[in-house]
């Protein structure tokens, strides 16, 4: 359609309609089902400007609960563009229309009634949107169309679905969304650290050539490439949400290599402390991206694996005696590479009050991957795969084999993560399982996404949080976390109670 305009028309269109002297209105959301209220938002906008432009929310950002977008990006975009009243249909490829705003600078920004009352906005982003544009010296104008909501009309459609969805007719039932909102905020309290391998995870984006001519090898061309901040480093990020501070504790290179970048990419409120590992590099593990597809080529690491030495464990003992006395949760991501010994873990476990650990099998660790360090933590999660690994079991039921590990290995609590099945709790306590179903309808990327429910869980279970609540909170922060490729993007906690608010509803 001629009304839909791709990235790269964007600017040329601008031009030609401020040399007409146009008044440009522009109008932002998800508009996941169109319904009456916005045709009249449109019609009523349309009043003010010459030529209407609708942002639309790209799928990878729309938080509004599980199943959304029910329809993609694509799709809304079409549908928008076959209306009257709109004149040009753009993407928006961010959290909110700030990026919009600013390249376009409209005369008029328009918003639905349920946004004049601006504290009502979880994230907080229309606030700093009507700062945008104000400052291009712009007007913002609240619509009186009649309040409806997309996703409201599509929750009472599926609502015979949703009856069926245990996890969340037992939080509806036993808890408001303002009950659920403090809950969360509390958690602010929590002082955590955070004990594990920092990782920078390189993503070198690519494009295909095809085979070389001379030799059985696939020959691509550099495109361009970025870093993100991972393994421990990554979950701190999270917890910097939610934890008024967070203490990490790692090691880096020899020679201290990126220490500035990763230090650059810690939140504020995180405190680094670590140790140099003699004859090491700072870990990267560099993926190759096909750059249309987004599938992952091939990797290529730079590490050294072996355990610390005895007088660098000796100087991680040391530092994690002076941080434990400020934290009342250590939580542990063991990725294999050296950090973790069995006396390291034993000092851990004897001194912390509460211990959550993830210890994972890679590519460096397959065959010899096992979880006798972890003995009597209070919270373990692994994977499936992990699971029958560490079982030696092909075919036993997950949870005969949940409940045979726990009591083996005196774990509190352990959860399977089964992918796209969801997630199993197992309370050793009371013999009870837990169930949650994966909430991402939008895989970008699945790394780090068992960090994140660790995290998240662990504080949500010190706190003393409802299992089921605490099982659904940190699914839904998993989710949110395989939305951006790599470990890109922290999670939001005003875009978990966003989705909360929505899949409550």
């Amino acid at each position: 359609m001629d009304k839909i305009l791709f990235t790269n028309e964007v600017k040329k269109k601008l031009e030609f309609l401020n040399k007409k002297k146009k008044i440009i209105g522009l109008s932002h959301g998800v508009f996941d089902l169109l319904h009456l209220g916005h045709i009249k938002h449109f019609q009523e906008a349309k009043k003010f400007c010459d030529i209407l432009i609708v942002s639309v929310t790209d799928d990878k950002f729309v938080f509004k609960g599980p199943g959304r977008p029910k329809f993609n990006s694509k799709e809304r975009m079409e549908a928008l563009a076959a209306l009257q009243s709109v004149d040009y249909v753009i993407l928006s490829d961010s959290l909110s229309a700030e990026q919009n705003i600013a390249l376009l600078k409209p005369n008029f920004y328009f918003k639905g009634p349920d946004y004049k009352n601006t504290s009502d906005d979880i994230t907080g982003k229309i606030n700093s949107e009507n700062k945008i544009v104000k400052k291009f010296g712009g007007k913002t104008i609240y619509t009186s169309a009649t309040k409806l909501s997309s996703t409201l009309l599509l929750n009472y459609f599926e609502k015979s679905d949703r009856s069926k969805d245990y996890l969340q007719n037992y939080v509806k039932k036993n808890f408001t969304f303002n009950k659920i909102k403090k809950l969360i905020h509390d958690l602010k309290t929590v002082k955590p650290l955070i004990i594990g391998e920092v990782i920078i995870d390189e993503y070198n984006f690519c494009e295909a050539l095809g085979k070389s001519g001379k030799e059985p090898m696939l020959v691509v061309k550099d495109v361009f490439k970025e870093q993100y901040l991972g393994g421990s480093g990554a979950i701190c990020n999270h917890l910097s949400e939610f934890n008024d501070k967070v203490q990490l504790l790692s090691y880096i290179g020899e020679y201290s290599e990126h220490i500035n970048f990763i230090k650059k990419k810690l939140n504020k409120n995180t405190s680094f402390s670590f140790i140099k590992k003699k004859n090491s590099p700072t870990i990267i593990k560099k993926r190759f991206i096909d750059e249309i597809v987004k599938s992952k080529i091939l990797g290529l690491y730079s590490l050294n694996d072996s355990f610390v030495s005895q007088t660098e464990e000796k100087k991680l003992i040391n530092k994690f005696n002076t941080l434990t006395k400020k934290s009342d949760i250590t939580i542990i991501s063991d990725y294999g590479h050296g950090l973790i010994t069995k006396n390291f873990a034993e000092k851990i476990k004897k001194r912390s009050k509460f211990v959550a650990a993830n210890s994972q099998i890679n590519s460096s660790n397959i065959g010899h991957h096992t979880l006798d360090f972890y003995k009597n933590v209070d919270l373990m999660i692994i994977n499936e795969k992990e699971l029958r690994h560490e079982m030696r079991s092909k075919n036993d039921k997950i949870p005969f084999l949940m409940k045979k590990l726990s009591e083996n290995m005196k774990f509190k609590y352990l959860v399977v993560t089964r992918g796209n099945s969801g997630c199993l709790l197992f309370n050793r306590k009371n013999k009870k399982f837990y169930n949650s179903k994966a909430y991402s309808t939008l895989t970008v990327d699945k790394i780090g996404a068992g960090d994140t429910m660790l995290s998240i869980l662990a504080i949500c279970l010190l706190k003393k949080i409802d299992i089921n609540l605490s099982l659904l909170i940190s699914s839904f922060c998993a989710a949110q976390s395989v939305k951006t490729i790599g470990n890109k993007v922290a999670v939001n906690k005003n875009l978990l109670l966003k989705d909360l608010e929505y899949y409550l509803s």
